[in-house]
C-alpha cells in the first residue's frame, strides 16, 4: 500500500491489477427472467458509468493524469473488458496517451517514475485487450521485456532463491516487493502471452507462496508459523509487513484485498485448486465472506478488493461460495446488487467513507467497479 507515498500512484494500492485482463471470459447468461434482470441490471449499471467516463476524460484522451499513464490504462482495460472495441472513440484516444509513454527500455510509465512496475504492468494488459490485429505486439513484448528484468532475482535485483524479497515486484527507489506489484505483474506476464510455467511467474509464484500464512514447504520464513489462518498480508520481505496489522503474537494480520489477489495469483501461475495453498486461501474467504466491507482493512481500499474478489473467484471456478456458516451466495449477483447499489448519480463510484490510496477518485474507483463488473455477467 502507499499511503506514504505521492498521490501521483497512490491509487495503485493496495492494492491488486488486478487484476485486470481477463484469462477467463465471464460465463454466458441464460434466458431464466431473474437472470434477465440481473442482465438489465449490469446492462443499465455499465451505460451509465461509460457515460460518465465519456465527460470525463480529457482532450489528450487520458484520465486523472496526474497520476500517471496508470489510470487511463485501468479504465481502457474496464472498457475493452466490458465489451468496447479498440475503434471506440475513448478506447482509441487512451490508447494513444498510454502509448506516448513507451519507453526505449520496453518500460511504459511516466518519466522518472518511482511506479514502473505498476504502470507498466497495466500498459500491458491494456495493450494486450487492444491487440486483436496483433498491432502492439512490440510494445507488449517490450513490456514484458521489461517487467522481468526488474523482478527480483533477475538481472537487476539479483538475490538468492532464499531471500523473501525473490520472485518479487516493488515500486520506489529501491523497489521493495509487495504482493500487489506482484500479483499485476503475474497477470501482466500472462497477457504478454507467457503460460504459468514461465521462469519469472515460477519467480513470482515463491514470492506470492511466501506472502500467506501458511507454513509448507513453499514457506519457511516463520511468519506463518505466528498465524497460519492461510490468508495473505503484503510483504514477507524484511521483517515482513501487513497494512492490517499485527496479531498479539507478532504474526501478520490476513486481509481480503491481498488474499484474493493472492488466489488469484496462484491461479494464473498454474498451481491446481486442490493444492493446499488455494484451498487455505478458499477456506479463509469462506470465513470472512463480505460485500459490505474489505474484510480485515474496513472501508480502506473497497474498491480495490471489489475488483481482485470478481478476478479471483471468477478464476476459481464456482459460481457460488459457501461461507462458514453453511449459507450459499451467488457472489456475482451478490456484487453486482452491492455495486449498483453504490452507483453514484452521476455514473460513477467513489469511496465516500475512507479516501485511502486515492478512492476519492471517481475516475479510478469507476474504473476498478468497471473491471468487476465485467465478471458479474450471470452464470447459466
Amino acid at each position: 500500500m502507499l499511503s506514504k507515498f505521492p498521490r501521483t500512484v497512490a491509487f495503485l494500492f493496495p492494492l491488486t491489477l488486478i487484476g485486470l485482463l481477463a484469462l477467463n471470459p465471464p460465463r454466458a447468461s441464460g434466458q431464466s427472467e431473474e437472470m434477465q434482470k440481473e442482465n438489465d441490471v449490469l446492462k443499465t449499471t455499465v451505460e451509465r458509468s461509460v457515460r460518465f467516463l465519456r465527460d470525463a476524460q480529457a482532450e489528450d484522451g487520458s484520465f486523472s493524469s496526474y497520476a500517471g499513464p496508470g489510470v487511463t490504462a485501468l479504465i481502457v482495460t474496464s472498457l475493452l473488458n466490458n465489451g468496447y472495441t479498440a475503434d471506440d472513440p475513448m478506447v482509441e484516444k487512451g490508447v494513444a496517451y498510454v502509448h506516448g509513454h513507451v519507453q526505449p527500455d520496453g518500460g511504459i510509465h511516466a518519466n522518472e517514475s518511482l511506479y514502473k512496475n505498476y504502470e507498466t504492468s497495466l500498459a500491458v494488459m491494456m495493450f494486450a485487450a487492444a491487440n486483436a490485429d496483433g498491432k502492439y505486439d512490440k510494445v507488449i513484448a517490450g513490456g514484458d521485456t521489461f517487467l522481468k528484468r526488474i523482478q527480483w532475482g533477475a538481472d537487476e535485483h539479483p538475490v538468492e532463491s532464499s531471500d523473501t524479497r525473490y520472485g518479487g515486484s516493488g515500486y520506489g527507489k529501491h523497489g521493495r516487493p509487495d504482493l500487489s506489484n506482484t500479483a499485476f505483474t503475474i497477470e501482466a506476464l500472462r497477457a504478454a502471452g507467457n503460460d504459468g510455467n514461465s521462469e519469472a511467474i515460477q519467480r513470482a509464484l515463491a514470492f506470492v507462496s511466501r506472502s500467506q500464512n501458511l507454513p509448507s514447504e513453499h514457506n519457511t520464513t516463520g511468519l506463518a508459523e505466528k498465524n497460519p489462518d492461510g490468508g495473505f498480508y503484503y510483504t514477507p520481505a524484511g521483517e515482513g509487513e501487513s497494512q492490517a496489522g499485527s496479531t498479539d503474537g507478532g504474526g501478520l494480520r490476513s486481509y481480503a484485498s491481498m488474499t484474493y489477489a493472492g488466489l488469484k495469483s496462484m491461479l494464473y501461475a498454474g498451481v491446481d485448486r486442490d493444492d493446499p495453498r488455494v484451498q487455505a486461501a478458499v477456506e479463509w474467504i469462506r470465513r470472512n465472506y463480505d460485500l459490505e466491507s474489505n474484510p480485515g482493512m474496513g472501508s480502506a481500499g473497497l474498491y480495490y478488493y471489489y475488483h481482485v474478489f470478481a478476478k479471483a473467484l471468477a478464476n476459481f471456478g464456482e459460481d457460488t461460495l459457501v461461507d462458514h456458516e453453511g449459507t450459499k451466495h451467488d457472489w456475482r449477483a451478490e456484487l453486482l446488487a452491492e455495486l449498483a447499489e453504490r452507483q453514484n448519480e452521476d455514473g460513477s463510484w467513489t469511496n465516500a467513507e475512507n479516501d485511502r490510496w486515492l478512492e476519492n477518485d471517481p475516475n479510478l474507483v469507476t474504473g476498478y467497479v468497471l473491471l468487476a463488473l465485467a465478471w458479474c455477467k450471470p452464470a447459466e
